[in-house]
């Protein structure tokens, strides 16, 4: 798809009109999806505009240049091209070896999502130019905090100040965060420790490209269909502008790249259309070390009008930015966060008894409660609910996978859980989504489809001739005097004795291989509650013979076979 476009710059970032309200509520409730070949005129697959205005980025604006005409290599060429590729092609060493460990980590944990890291490379130069050329520390942390514009309504959407600055220096409007662009209030629900250092740093590439790995993954998103991977990427940023912006570099990475030294990789050419990027410069990263203090260039607003303001608590320079090839570490602008702020777990919230005939809906919906380090309830928790074990009970909708976020009270209900066909016992689990914190689970139980009362439709007494067929037998069952359909129905020839016992003479079915059988359990009513017997041969013995049918539920009813010898 690169070779549609030549490299140029379209300026507004955001072409997308937000409004406060649109960005209120976000969290990550809408989690994203799936991978995806761009169509010859470029535009998002069928069905790809998100549902409400959720965006792990709040819609920040972001890069838009677009790949070199010529792309690095032909399709279905090795990923693992030599340095002498194409500039634009070179991903930093440390930004590269995180995109490709999320991937790996997430196939482990969630393989029906197929993550391509091609996909987090795509967004990951959109939104920060690849953590603006691989400027960051051994440990993968920026050289200096990466941030977007104050989203303070003007030019951009207006988010309020959700972490008293923690994250982004920011007390009066959130900013976007890190090499990956998070919102405080999302990093707050989708942070993740990557690098196993103890923190979630959103400044830190494998920290931030783990928690994008995890956010488009999100739900039942199965990212090898364009569908899901464009509703996944419209969820990062609500813009068909940016969706064809990363799709362009996504069809670019999968055609090929290259590792180059962290600190030299080509910054996007819009370095100042939008974003702090903590440089004053349109030129590509040199090879040298970065300067010491590092001055965010003016951002305007997608109109042109307005400049935001830098954070209103600038983060330090980098110590000793000329050092050896060890590189600078730069501190984590993340406090710890207090008890009344930490997940500590999720517990049920009054789930009643789950049991549902089949076909039926569970009149009982799970609930649960997110609850914090003191034990209080917690908001905007992403839970993820998932239906296991042999069962073909699932979701409104058809899912299996449903994740929600908590309310202000810290609750959450699951959807409508329709039973389905198969009867016994399965399982719900309720998980805090993407933690290792113990799950909730539930039992729940199908039974079969029953009926009270179960009758013969017909008045004529049956009567064959022996070696004969009787005529059709039917009989329909009820439930509470309602139809009862598909119900499951034994018939048995028995004795006509006072405990009456399964007949070995007499009347008889035949199975597939046309021998003579006197029990049939194989049996349901069909959508009117009605079962035509398969046919009762009469055998050679004259006599009066019975046939008791029973259904689930225990409704039976006896009906008296004649076989009469011909006159």
């Amino acid at each position: 798809m690169a070779a549609q476009f030549g490299r140029r710059l379209r300026r507004g970032a955001t072409t997308t009109a937000v409004a406060a309200a649109a960005v209120a509520a976000l969290s990550a409730s809408q989690a994203p999806g799936s991978p995806l070949v761009a169509s010859e005129d470029d535009q998002p697959a069928a069905g790809a505009t998100p549902s409400d205005d959720n965006a792990a980025s709040g819609n920040s604006p972001y890069f838009t240049d677009l790949p070199p005409l010529n792309t690095p290599n032909k399709p279905g060429a090795s990923v693992n091209l030599p340095v002498t590729g194409s500039a634009e092609s070179g991903i930093p060493a440390s930004i590269l070896a995180a995109y490709k460990k999320t991937q790996q980590t997430v196939a482990g944990t969630d393989p029906a999502c197929r993550l391509p890291w091609q996909l987090l490379a795509a967004i990951g130069k959109v939104e920060s130019g690849q953590a603006r050329g691989g400027r960051v520390d051994a440990q993968g942390t920026t050289l200096s905090p990466i941030l977007g514009p104050a989203l303070n309504g003007q030019g951009f959407a207006l988010i309020k100040d959700t972490d008293n600055g923690a994250y982004d220096g920011d007390s009066t409007h959130d900013r976007a965060v890190g090499p990956m662009q998070f919102i405080p209030s999302t990093w707050e629900t989708w942070g993740q420790d990557g690098n196993g250092d103890g923190r979630k740093d959103p400044n830190n590439i494998y920290d931030a490209a783990l928690a994008a790995g995890r956010y488009l993954c999100a739900g039942s998103r199965d990212l090898s269909l364009a569908g899901d991977l464009d509703r996944a990427v419209l969820s990062y940023n609500h813009s068909n502008e940016y969706l064809r912006t990363v799709r362009s570099w996504f069809e670019y990475y999968k055609r090929g790249t290259h590792e180059v030294p962290d600190g030299t990789g080509i910054l996007p050419v819009d370095i100042g259309a939008g974003r702090d990027r903590g440089t004053g410069s349109g030129r590509p990263a040199t090879t040298t070390s970065p300067s010491a203090s590092p001055s965010p260039s003016p951002s305007p607003s997608p109109h042109g009008s307005t400049t935001p303001k830098p954070p209103s608590k600038p983060s330090p320079p980098p110590t000793n930015p000329d050092g050896p090839a060890g590189k600078p570490s730069y501190p984590p602008p993340t406090p710890e966060p207090t008890p009344s702020q930490t997940l500590a777990g999720v517990k049920d919230a009054g789930t009643g008894e789950l049991t549902a005939t089949a076909g039926d809906a569970f009149a009982e919906r799970i609930k649960v409660r997110a609850r914090n380090g003191f034990g209080g309830p917690l908001a905007k928790v992403s839970v993820t609910f998932t239906v296991t074990g042999d069962t073909d009970a699932a979701f409104d909708g058809g899912k299996r996978t449903v994740t929600l976020a908590t309310g202000a009270d810290g609750t959450v209900t699951a959807p409508v859980l329709n039973a389905g066909e198969k009867t016994g016992e399965f399982t719900v689990r309720a998980t805090a989504t993407g933690t290792s914190l113990p799950a909730v689970s539930y039992t729940a139980t199908v039974t079969a489809r029953q009926a009270d009362a179960i009758d013969r439709t017909g008045t004529t007494k049956p009567t064959a001739a022996p070696g004969a067929t009787f005529a059709d037998v039917e009989v329909k069952a009820t439930y509470k005097g309602a139809v009862a359909h598909g119900v499951a129905v034994t018939a048995t020839m028995i004795t006509d004795d006072e405990k009456p016992v399964a007949n070995d003479k007499g009347p008889y079915f035949e199975d597939e291989d046309g021998h003579p059988v006197r029990t049939l359990t194989d049996l349901s009513t069909d959508a009117d509650g009605k079962l035509v017997l398969p046919k009762i041969h009469a055998g050679d013995t004259a006599g009066t013979y019975k046939l008791r049918l029973t259904t689930e539920g225990g409704a039976t009813v006896v009906i008296e076979l004649m076989v009469e010898a011909a006159a």
